[in-house]
């Protein structure tokens, strides 16, 4: 396939906002791709080449992609950063500079293929030790001497990371329903296979190959990671025992790091709830699953938490942040130790307990676990009345926790989904006061004044609607950011700057500045209230009126563990807002 065949599409996608035309767009881009490189096809669009689990990076900054981008086209670098600043994105420069015909030409040119363009970043992001940026130079140089101006545009985006086609996984797979699996009724098919396997383009190639029913027995492989299993939260024991059938299972839910492990004899991998290999920020709690897990091959989940050495006490979130760096881990480890405690069994020697239920799933666990002062099972407890719920809560705030999760006996495990079988309870609502916190994704930002000028003043913040997979406005966030902070979300968001309303952002308001829905922030507020305004939970509860965080505060805590998939749902903040309701009645 002919990798202009390829931009011809972005360039499709990015003129369009319109889901259901982004959708069409796709579908003929994978009818006419070929079954070979179908899955290379979903890694480009989705703006990288591998699953998000493979730790492999293509490790080009911008500065050095500029310096490639000067030699391809036979003019300085000081030239390329010139054209940079009026452009404000290196793939347009280097769409610029080749339509200026200033490359330089080369007696092999060849017109560059789908499988070409993946095989040379592929040798890019392996391409490691002595020399290995020089390397890369080159390797990326070969691919933009060839390429015609709007073929460079998108290779620039794509080493950077900045393709932003406002394409997402979920979109892909509503596109492949219709494109191979007949339509959109065998998407529920395709998606648990996406969430068993986590990779969009092995069920793309699957698919294509051999059809629906081979993705019907898509079975779980041990060192790739499971989309975790997502809760729904409610405000009250009452709310919880009605929704459960009046039994449930307690668990204590822990300030910490979520966690899925797979063994396989000797070797142990560790992935967050985002799908990264973890496993070097953390050899501790690696010895401990290889030398307390009785399995030969397994995949467990649990939560790992940072313990005060002197005291045992766990501490919170932010302090087991320290442990996620690349180097001075050895130091970190022993200035902050961790505990694992385990909750959940998702495979055990060949059997796939994802279809059965809590119970057996917890028996299994208990079976193949050797307990240890730093890796235990959660606590557990099966419940029939508000007093118990209430009793384990307290003993849950009294360890440190910051709530309790409730399980229903007889529920599976819902790969990458968020249903009622598992609820959240982390706080109740203490008269109007919204005591909780939300997780909150930035879909934009406007401009600050005095002492924020010439920074981000105020954030436009949202939360997740999982049945359109959008993104959907909340609040405008301004309060409880330290100087640090301010410092900070520049660096931090600027790199997901984009020019237009991301395609998967519902909003009302025309921010200063958009950025790709990456970044989760925590956000404390004083009630939810009715908004004319905020699109989230859009005629969900009134006509023509959304739900809004009112006095909305940041906490100061970067949910970096979470996906924006995984932040608060519009269906969350709607049961949030009824049940404070209910308080206020009372």
């Amino acid at each position: 396939m002919k990798f202009s065949e390829l931009c011809e599409t972005y360039s499709k996608l990015e003129a369009t906002t319109k889901r259901l035309e982004m959708t069409d767009i796709l579908v003929d881009l994978l009818k006419k791709s070929d079954n070979a490189i179908i899955d290379k096809v979903c890694y480009l669009t989705l703006g990288r080449i591998y699953p998000e689990y493979v730790d492999l990076e293509l490790g080009l900054a911008e500065k050095m992609v500029a310096k490639t981008v000067a030699m391809a086209s036979g003019i300085s670098q000081k030239e390329v950063e010139k054209y940079l600043a009026k452009t404000g994105d290196l793939g347009t420069t280097a769409q610029e500079l080749k339509k200026m015909g200033k490359a330089q030409i080369t007696l092999f040119t060849r017109e560059l293929t789908v499988e070409r363009v993946f095989e040379t970043l592929d040798k890019i992001a392996r391409s490691a030790g002595t020399g290995s940026q020089d390397r890369k130079v080159k390797l990326l140089a070969s691919l933009l001497l060839e390429a015609f101006p709007e073929e460079a545009k998108y290779i620039v985006r794509i080493v950077l990371g900045q393709l932003r086609l406002g394409v997402a996984d979920m979109t892909i797979l509503d596109a492949l329903a219709i494109a191979y699996g007949g339509g959109k009724e065998s998407r529920e098919v395709i998606e648990r296979s996406y969430h068993l396997s986590s990779d969009v383009g092995a069920v793309a190639k699957a698919l294509a190959d051999k059809g629906l029913d081979v993705l019907k027995s898509f079975k779980i492989q041990v060192g790739t990671p499971i989309h975790s299993m997502l809760a729904q939260r409610l405000a009250s024991p009452e709310e919880i025992l009605e929704k459960l059938g009046g039994v449930c299972a307690l668990e204590f839910k822990f300030d910490g790091e979520r966690v899925q492990a797979h063994k396989k004899g000797e070797e142990v991998l560790l992935f967050s709830r985002r799908l990264e290999n973890v496993t070097h920020q953390f050899p501790d709690i690696q010895m401990l699953v290889k030398d307390n897990i009785k399995a030969k091959k397994c995949i467990v989940e649990g939560e790992i938490v940072a313990i005060n050495p002197e005291t045992g006490e766990m501490y919170p979130f932010q302090v087991l942040m320290q442990r996620r760096r690349k180097y001075g881990i050895k130091k970190t480890m022993e200035k902050i130790p961790t505990a694992l405690f385990l909750f959940d069994c998702l495979y055990v020697d060949e059997q796939d307990l994802t279809i059965s239920s809590y119970l057996d799933r917890r028996k299994q666990l208990e079976k193949i676990v050797r307990e240890t002062e730093q890796l235990q099972l959660s606590e557990k407890k099966i419940v029939k009345t508000v007093e118990e719920i209430e009793t384990f809560f307290e003993q849950s705030i009294e360890r440190g926790c910051e709530g309790i999760m409730a399980k229903s006996l007889d529920g599976v495990y819902q790969a990458g989904a968020r249903g009622w079988l598992w609820i959240k309870y982390k706080r109740d609502y203490r008269g109007p006061e919204l005591a909780d916190t939300v997780d909150l994704v930035v879909v934009g930002a406007f401009y600050g004044r005095g002492r924020r000028g010439g920074t981000y003043g105020t954030l436009l913040m949202a939360g997740y609607e999982e049945e359109t997979d959008m993104f959907k406005t909340v609040c405008k966030l301004g309060a409880g950011f330290s100087d640090e902070n301010l410092e900070e979300l520049p660096r931090k968001l600027n790199k997901h700057r984009i020019r237009d309303r991301h395609s998967r952002v519902d909003s009302n308001f025309e921010a200063d500045v958009w950025f790709e829905p990456v970044i989760v922030l925590e956000v404390q507020g004083s009630e939810l209230t009715l908004s004319p305004t905020h699109t989230a939970a859009w005629n969900k509860i009134k006509k023509n009126a959304g739900l809004a965080v009112r006095f909305p505060r940041f906490t100061g805590r970067f949910r970096e563990d979470k996906a924006p998939e995984q932040a608060t749902t519009t269906v969350e903040l709607k049961e949030m807002y009824k049940a404070q309701l209910k308080q206020i009645e009372k």
